[in-house]
């Protein structure tokens, strides 16, 4: 993956000359348990202490962000990777907070 497919478009600061902001949104729809399917614009991937996550925007009207591990699992694949300790997915919320942090 290169730095440009990285970036968080409209919070990205990156220096890369990427122009996140002027790319078309990705959309992948999460199916949940309990069978509720919610699409979600794919707002970026990031690196944090040594690993990958992946920021989602749900299309359910709702300020929510939905962060989760992400790992590649092949060309134009990957995998979402629940985060389940509580104080790394803390950790990692504020590390995306500080990347989407308007200067």
């Amino acid at each position: 993956m290169t730095e440009k497919d990285k970036c968080i478009p409209g919070g990205c600061d990156c220096g890369c000359g990427c122009d996140c902001g002027d790319e078309e949104a990705d959309f992948i729809t999460l199916e949940f348990d309990d069978g509720q399917d919610v699409e979600c614009e794919i707002m970026g991937v990031f690196d944090f202490e040594g690993k990958e996550y992946i920021a989602l925007l749900p299309d359910d009207g709702t300020d929510d962000v939905y962060i989760y591990g992400y790992k590649e699992v092949g060309e134009d694949e990957f995998e979402l990777i629940d985060i389940e300790d509580d104080e790394e997915f803390e950790r990692v919320v504020n590390e995306f907070e500080s990347l989407t942090k308007e200067d």
